[in-house]
């Protein structure tokens, strides 16, 4: 495809065509020519936004692009109605791919009932990659709006499946040849499909319905940069053991392959949320097949302690880059 916008019989047969899930909540679908969605919500409810590029993987590019957006709104208690695409994709990019895309969007969008509502679609020399650029439209109750801010001294952490997913699914796929020097292809596949658990939705609607006073799905940064971010966005400190923050066995062989750390791998998948009863919220997602675990406890104090084992306690620094960077620049 030429540099510019996407003709219309593209737009037409490799966008549009892709967009099956409707909401009733929309008022204005995409079309040729609409700049513009219109959304209406009931009296009681509001509106909760999120928007993200995908930048860091061009694999399952969709995917990603649909979770990250869906889990962001999920974090703060919405749920997902709709989600606006800015897609720019590089020079010589094949009409092919594009549609490609959209499927693969429009397949995660059908999974989680949420409405592709418009966008812009552009082939540019600004880009030697396809960059997918997501803005989430979720509706909540007026004042139930659950913010990263809102844990109490007191309260258990609670971290849902397994931190590393998202990391894992990503360098699986990218450094596969390399993998292949140590692991079987069966282990490379598990490691792969780690991309099935990347949505936090279903985790975030069964722990509110237990109560909690804060969320947080673990991204960029990993599950040490959750835990810092969430601790300074609410002013309290916190105690975590990390032999009980869950990792699954791949993110492990995968990281020390690296040497990686773990703990600071871009993690979407899981949900770090704050509660009075965390065992409770644990048996709660646990009757609904998703594993959960407390983990620790915030404090009244600002400090940031991570134990690791008996003998060895460690004060959380802030965020670093994320562990990714590491192996997609060719410095792991």
């Amino acid at each position: 495809m030429e540099v510019g916008k996407v003709p219309e019989s593209v737009l037409k047969r490799s966008v549009f065509k892709q967009i099956r899930t409707k909401r009733e909540e929309v008022l204005i679908h995409p079309g040729v020519g609409e700049d513009c969605a219109a959304l209406k919500l009931a009296d009681d409810e509001v509106f909760v936004m999120s928007t993200d590029p995908i930048t860091g993987t061009t694999q399952e590019i969709g995917t990603f692009a649909v979770h990250i957006t869906a889990n962001d709104l999920a974090s703060a208690g919405a749920e997902p109605v709709g989600i606006l695409l800015t897609v720019l994709l590089p020079d010589g990019c094949e009409e092919g791919e594009l549609k490609a895309m959209m499927a693969q969007i429009e397949s995660e969008c059908h999974k989680l009932n949420i409405e592709i509502i418009g966008g812009h679609t552009e082939v540019t020399r600004a880009v030697t990659q396809p960059v997918v650029t997501v803005t989430g439209v979720g509706k909540a109750k007026d004042g139930r709006v659950i913010s990263t801010g809102g844990a109490k001294p007191g309260q258990d952490i609670v971290v849902t499946k397994w931190v590393g997913l998202e990391g894992t699914a990503i360098i699986a796929r990218s450094q596969e040849k390399a993998l292949k020097s140590r692991y079987s292809q069966d282990f490379i596949d598990q490691a792969k499909d780690c991309i099935r658990y990347l949505s936090v939705v279903d985790d975030a609607r069964i722990a509110m319905q237990v109560g909690v006073s804060a969320m947080h799905d673990v991204t960029e940064g990993g599950i040490f940069g959750a835990f810092w971010e969430m601790a300074q966005a609410s002013g309290v400190g916190l105690t975590v053991d990390l032999k009980k923050v869950p990792l699954r066995q791949e993110t492990v062989e995968i990281c020390e392959f690296f040497d990686l750390n773990p703990y600071q791998l871009i993690s979407s998948g899981s949900m770090l949320m704050a509660c009075d009863r965390g065992y409770d919220v644990v048996e709660a997602l646990r009757k609904e097949g998703i594993r959960a675990s407390v983990v620790g406890k915030f404090t009244d104090s600002h400090d940031k302690i991570i134990h690791y084992d008996e003998n060895e306690t460690r004060y959380l620094e802030p965020p670093k880059p994320d562990e990714l960077y590491k192996v997609e620049t060719g410095q792991a």
